[in-house]
């Protein structure tokens, strides 16, 4: 018994070091891109233009056009997925064609972003005409976050109890009106995380938008709020360049004389805005839960 005790604390010990290690190893370098940023953030930085050959240039463009893209992406996204995980969770049959399609959201969800960036340009950009755009952006983005999403809603979804679903057939309720009047209000905490956290991923990926959203903005009008015009801050069929992808570019480019602080300042500023994403993804979740107990 003292041998299987023993054995037992040192492989607790073991998991905690280990697990120790790892958060050793992302708080430094979360801390290390904070320290070195966050100096170089003002609100001069967060609200002027983006310079490409002179120093004091800000980042105001590439902030909106990201927010903006996650917007155009859950918009699409979040259908889709809430549709397949209503599918797989409350229609399908458990036979091999189910078993079939969630290994097809699996292997969607290994796929590497630049992959899907490279599909995204041979198909929306180049083969459905919509050039660089934040509407090919936005749709090369969902291909990546829809796996994510669609297992967070299913997730959600499956663990509202079945007695409830049994007291509203029970009741002469349909099918369809159970899941959409008891199910889905239940499950709606864990969706809505679902939906935060696949924000965060949207907002801080760059490999894709590279080839789809492109690396350029054009001059955008903040007053304009017609989405057809061309100028217009809301039209979706514009070039451009998010927060991730100007730090690639100033990183490989290197054609400002303060690039260095430029990338500090805006990793920083996506390091918070992640964080901000994920803690409100918990807050959200844990609000919405109290609430739906009471």
């Amino acid at each position: 018994m003292q041998k299987a005790e023993k054995q037992d604390r040192l492989a607790t010990g073991l998991i905690l070091g280990l697990a120790g290690i790892a958060a050793l190893i992302v708080i430094s370098l979360v801390a290390y891109l904070l320290i070195t940023g966050l100096p170089h953030v003002s609100w001069h930085f967060l609200t002027s233009s983006a310079s490409s050959f002179t120093s004091g240039g800000g980042i105001f463009d590439q902030l909106f056009n990201s927010f903006y893209l996650v917007i155009l992406t859950l918009a699409v996204a979040v259908p889709l997925a809430l549709g397949a995980a209503i599918y797989l969770s409350e229609y399908a049959p458990q036979n091999g064609w189910t078993n079939d399609l969630r290994l097809a959201i699996e292997v969607l969800s290994s796929l590497p972003s630049i992959v899907i960036g490279l599909f995204g340009y041979l198909v929306f950009v180049l083969r459905w005409g919509l050039d660089f755009s934040l509407l090919a952006g936005a749709l090369a983005l969902t291909i990546i976050n829809l796996p994510l999403l669609t297992r967070a809603c299913e997730t959600a979804l499956q663990q509202v109890p079945a007695l409830q679903r049994q007291a509203g057939l029970g009741l002469g309720m349909p099918k369809w009106q159970v899941t959409l009047k008891i199910v889905l209000p239940q499950a709606l905490p864990g969706i809505l995380t679902g939906a935060i956290l696949s924000a965060g991923r949207i907002f801080g990926e760059a490999a894709a938008l590279i080839y789809t959203a492109g690396q350029s903005t054009v001059n955008v009008d903040y007053t304009n709020w017609n989405p057809f015009a061309p100028t217009s801050f809301l039209n979706p069929m514009r070039p451009a360049e998010t927060l991730a992808v100007h730090i690639w570019k100033v990183n490989t480019e290197g054609l400002i004389p303060d690039a260095a602080a430029v990338s500090s300042g805006a990793a920083a500023v996506l390091i918070l805005t992640i964080l901000i994403f994920n803690l409100s993804a918990r807050g959200l979740g844990n609000y919405l839960a109290r609430r739906l107990r009471k």
